[in-house]
């Protein structure tokens, strides 16, 4: 990788020793904020807080490892970040074969098969399925409370419209969440 964004006098070159001493405030600061930023190890809901499980009991358990919940996992090419209540249309309208419709272990249960709820989706397919079905109104119901702040992290940092347009549509529909749950809580 060319290295000339780390020359001195650049925003993003490598503090020395001496930029360390010579401002201990900043380091501290920085060293908070990274902090902050991580957090426990635990995963977050893209409307702050810890990342509530996408499977339900009586219902197939998703997850890339099949836990129930949509975490970040090693393998995860697809990271199954998006938790959706499951419709039939998903794996036609994103291209898929037709898993949307089969059964699968269930949660707490995994002797017994059942039928899909709440599934932990790829952001591709997540932000394709936005696309093809006609925008963020023509989707399926996104479940804030289980969808990892992840995937609203890589929708951020993507130039590609169709993730900005899935980006759009978290933020829109898990506003609204918000919302809605801070009027029931005042209730």
């Amino acid at each position: 990788r060319d290295r000339s964004d780390l020359a001195a006098g650049s925003p993003y070159r490598a503090a020395s020793a001496s930029d360390m001493h010579a401002a201990p405030s900043v380091v501290l600061a920085l060293l908070v904020a990274l902090s902050i930023g991580q957090g426990s190890s635990a995963p977050q809901k893209v409307l702050g807080g810890r990342l509530a499980p996408c499977s339900h009991p009586n219902t197939a358990q998703t997850g890339y490892v099949r836990d129930g919940e949509c975490r970040e996992a090693d393998g995860d090419a697809g990271s199954h970040h998006v938790c959706v209540k499951m419709k039939p249309d998903f794996c036609s309208v994103t291209g898929q074969p037709n898993w949307c419709g089969e059964k699968m272990p269930c949660m707490g249960d995994e002797g017994r098969k059942c039928s899909i709820g709440n599934w932990c989706v790829c952001q591709w397919a997540f932000a394709g399925y936005i696309q093809k079905a006609g925008g963020c109104d023509a989707i399926t119901d996104l479940v804030c409370e289980s969808t990892n702040m992840l995937a609203m992290r890589a929708y951020e940092a993507s130039g590609d419209p169709v993730n900005q347009a899935a980006l759009a549509c978290i933020k829109e529909r898990c506003r609204t969440a918000a919302l809605i749950g801070e009027v029931h809580a005042h209730i």
